[in-house]
């Protein structure tokens, strides 16, 4: 026996079921179950989706061995129906549809009333007694069959429609009498042939025509888009199912109809039937906007009969597929019939009240509940969004990438420091730049939003505004940004600094003037529900980056269990911090620098201690200063005549200074570790002031988790020097303090060579955070910034996936991580392992953090929602030992 490819189903029974939906499509699937279980479907079989791949395989030909099989499963039809194919004293017409493993609305093709001829509308219409209804279904067959298979414009079908609407004098459909319909079939043939084609009159010839119509829709465009847009060309789908049924009839009077309904409400989600549907109408009626739809509860006044067992089989279709089910019905004279079910679309806020409820009333368990809500649509929940009524009449001013979702509107500046006098004034700003830098940090921080016309989605301005929760739009190309001119220009139509700007995080647009922008409603009520679901089924924990008590508390709110990394560079440019830091950078003596640090101490003391505080009793990662130090001086010459004023040097001296200190590729520059080993006071500062807040928190009676990173360790000696460099500060603090405290001393391992040493190192550290950011950079020789230059043509040309920096590289930069984990573990089993970079927030990295055994992933505060979902949904998919966060 030969490997089948048709699968039949009706009258109770189904060679398929609904776990086949990879082999029958969702549709046949579901077409299957619905048969098996009862539920009135019109007969019919589904040619499966490995048929569709070998048809493209095979240069786009139907074998005729399918054509045996198909014909042996129509004739199946032909005995539960009592009808016959082409036979126009008794017609069996069929429906022709697609149907993908995962659902695809509107994306690919369909044709309806196949079978029909100049012979078989005669019959039909003396069968029905409505030579009207037979006529009308004949000429919309011709129509789809012209448009869909034959590549007649759809417009031409309806210009002839018009012809005769016109003659007649009516405006509507529904005005043409039986004559006049077939009028229409006859201009529709002389369209054929103005065309160049032919009609076929032969039912089995417009079979396999609509077969390879549909099986052809596989790869049009709006399909191709379709599966990019949702991630769908990962995985590893064959192609659409082609699914032919009986045709039944909603448009044979005012006793048939047809519909579309759900089991819950997909807008609100709310348990109750939500749906629509017309009398003496066919399905696409529905939708095509021709016809005003009834509201699926005057069913009940029209047909109660159908309307009860419509409701009743709903409910049992919910229970059976544990979700809900979007419905497609007709009523034939009298009869309701079932045409498909799937899982239903619906709105971020609909799908956590669903998941939910299902859950509560015992439907469904906590891991199936957080496998039904996307990542993406906790984080629409979570951001402010514009009102979309308000959209459509915004004035539209260019697009970049949507770096930080989420919809700010406010005044237009070009500088952080008019931004940040604008902010202490009480105004909203809109902050825009060519791009940012660690400096721009107190103008960012005052910004509703950020506008650059550089970078990429991980460049600084990507990463600061979604660590500060900020909306942001990064590599705005298309806008000409001037801070010299104050001036941002696009689509002929120029901002200035004062006028308002509108931007939109999620979609990566920008409006001028402003938009009304609804706020969210935060982590009450269904989505903390939700959120308390994922953590129990989670194996990674999940922490924040955080650097202030602000964002730790907001991270907290949302679910962070700890600190994975705190920059402490961040720490260090308000206006107060920055000339001491300076100061310190300018000395000539280790002396001179101790002074400057004195100063920095009890602040730097402050700051972790506010951490601690607001992160207490989980652990706190505190990375010691990393970047190279030419980022904390003056660039400009107004700036360099200040600071070497108020540092007590000499203009020219501080220009040999910032020339001294300048990096050509500050990623492989003085900075990090090397940094700490060759000015020690800068990390032993650090070192102190982190032990100094821990101990006040003890005697406060309070409980802390310290843990110290050192950045940027490429070698063990750099670690093992530091570490015993950071344990004398500890211990003598300790001894003079007269207290114990819990603390772990690790590094971030983002540079190449650490990963393959990691067995060497892991013997003196107590945890790994992998800083992928950099260690991205490193491995692939890209910058962050890269998107607009190249990376994305990389993208669009197959070279690699997805941007590397939004997804991590698994099969680069991944395997030196799973190299590291598994050399770490294996010389220190009981170290802790997390990420930290960007990619922490990311689902589909989360997912790789899961995979490899990590044991936590921190992101930036507003990504936590996110990332516990992430996380909990890959425990689902990839069952592994339960952890536990400490």
């Amino acid at each position: 026996m030969g490997k089948k490819y048709v699968y039949s189903f009706g009258n109770g029974k189904a060679e398929g079921n609904g776990k086949l939906k990879d082999l029958l499509g969702g549709k046949g699937a579901n077409l299957a179950e619905m048969s098996l279980r009862g539920v009135p479907v019109p007969p019919g079989f589904t040619i499966t989706t490995e048929m569709c791949r070998l048809y493209w395989e095979n240069g786009q030909v139907i074998p005729e061995y399918l054509k045996e099989e198909a014909e042996a499963a129509l004739r199946r039809v032909e005995e539960l129906s009592g009808k016959k194919f082409g036979d126009p004293s008794n017609p069996l017409l069929v429906s022709v549809r697609s149907g993908a493993a995962i659902s695809m609305p509107g994306m690919m093709d369909t044709i309806l009333n196949l079978g029909l001829n100049d012979e078989v509308v005669e019959g039909l219409a003396k069968l029905t007694n409505n030579k009207r209804f037979a006529w009308d279904a004949y000429r919309r067959f011709m129509q789809m069959l012209g448009d869909v298979a034959l590549g007649i414009e759809h417009e031409k079908f309806e210009k002839k429609l018009n012809e005769v609407k016109s003659e007649k004098g009516v405006k509507n459909d529904l005005d043409l009498d039986a004559d006049d319909l077939a009028k229409v079939v006859e201009k529709y043939k002389e369209l054929y042939k103005e065309e160049g084609k032919e009609f076929p009159q032969k039912p089995e010839e417009q079979l396999w025509i609509a077969t390879e119509a549909v099986f052809a829709s596989w790869n049009n465009k709006r399909a191709i888009k379709y599966r990019q847009i949702n991630g769908m060309d990962k995985m590893g789908l064959l192609g659409t199912a082609v699914n032919v049924q009986m045709m039944v009839f909603g448009n044979m009077g005012d006793d048939s109809g047809t519909g579309v309904a759900f089991t819950r409400n997909p807008n609100t989600g709310e348990n109750e039937i939500y749906g629509e549907y017309l009398l003496n109408a066919q399905g696409e009626d529905v939708v095509a906007g021709i016809r005003t739809p009834k509201d699926i509860s005057t069913l009940e006044k029209d047909n109660k009969k159908a309307y009860d067992k419509l409701i009743n089989t709903m409910r049992k279709l919910e229970a059976a597929f544990k979700d809900m089910q979007d419905i497609e019905f007709t009523i034939e004279k009298g009869e309701l019939y079932f045409l498909q079910t799937r899982n239903g679309k619906r709105t971020a806020t609909a799908a956590v009240k669903i998941a939910v409820d299902m859950v509560e009333e015992g439907l469904v368990s906590k891991d199936i509940a957080v496998t039904r809500v996307k990542p993406a649509d906790i984080e629409k929940l979570l951001h402010p969004a514009f009102d979309k009524e308000e959209v459509e009449k915004a004035k539209y001013f260019g697009k970049g990438l949507p770096a930080s979702p989420g919809a700010a509107t406010g005044i237009v500046t070009f500088t952080p420091e008019h931004a940040e006098e604008l902010k202490a004034e009480g105004k909203q700003v809109i902050l825009l730049r060519p791009e940012t830098s660690p400096e721009d940090i107190g103008g960012m921080d005052a910004a509703e939003g950020i506008l650059t016309s550089t970078g990429g989605m991980t460049s600084h301005a990507a990463v600061v505004a979604r660590g500060m929760g900020k909306t942001a739009i990064v590599g705005a190309e298309e806008i000409v940004i001037s801070p010299k001119e104050k001036t941002a220009k696009a689509n002929g139509i120029t901002v200035k600094e004062g006028d308002w700007l509108s931007i939109d995080g999620t979609e990566g647009k920008v409006y001028v003037g402003k938009v009304k922008t609804i706020k969210p409603t935060g982590l009450e009520g269904d989505i903390r529900k939700l959120l308390d679901y994922a953590d129990e089924v989670a194996d990674l924990g999940v922490r924040v980056n955080a650097d202030t008590p602000k964002d730790a508390e907001i991270a907290k709110g949302f679910g962070a269990k700890g600190i994975g990394l705190c920059r402490t560079e961040h720490m260090f440019f308000g206006e107060e911090r920055i000339n001491k830091m300076r100061r310190m950078i300018v000395s000539k003596t280790k002396e001179q620098r101790e002074a400057a640090l004195k100063d920095l101490l009890p602040m730097q003391k402050d700051d972790f201690k506010g951490l601690f505080e607001a992160m207490e009793g989980y652990a706190v990662t505190i990375r010691l200063l990393d970047p190279p130090l030419h980022e904390f001086v003056p660039h400009e010459e107004s700036a360099i005549k200040e600071v070497a004023k108020s540092v007590g040097i000499t203009e020219e001296e501080l220009r040999d200074i910032i020339e001294d200190l300048h990096e050509s590729n500050p990623m492989m520059g003085h900075r990090g570790v090397r940094l700490a080993i060759t000015y020690p006071e800068i990390a032993e500062m650090q070192v102190k002031a982190i032990m100094l807040a821990a101990i006040e928190m003890v005697k406060e009676g309070k409980t802390v988790k310290p843990e110290i990173m050192i950045p940027l360790v490429g070698k063990v000696n750099e670690f093992t020097l530091l570490k015993e460099r950071a344990e004398k500060v500890i211990n003598d603090l300790l001894l003079e303090h007269q207290i114990d405290v819990e603390y772990k001393i690790g590094t971030m391992i983002e540079i190449p060579r650490a990963t393959v040493t990691a067995d060497e190192i892991a013997e003196h550290a107590d945890f790994f955070s992998f800083g992928t950011n950099d260690l991205t950079q490193m491995t692939l020789g890209f910058s962050r910034d890269d998107y607009g230059k190249f990376i994305g043509e990389y993208v669009e040309n197959g070279i690699y996936e997805s941007d590397p920096f939004q997804h991590i590289d698994r099969n680069g930069v991944g395997k030196l991580v799973k190299t590291a984990v598994d050399l770490g573990r294996g010389s220190n089993p009981r170290i802790k392992l997390g990420v930290c970079g960007e990619h922490g927030g990311d689902p589909e990295s989360i997912e790789f953090c899961h995979l490899v055994g990590l044991d936590y992933v921190s992101c930036s505060p507003y990504r936590v929602p996110v990332a516990r979902l992430a996380a909990a949904q890959s425990a689902v998919e990839f069952k592994r030992g339960k952890k536990v966060n400490k």
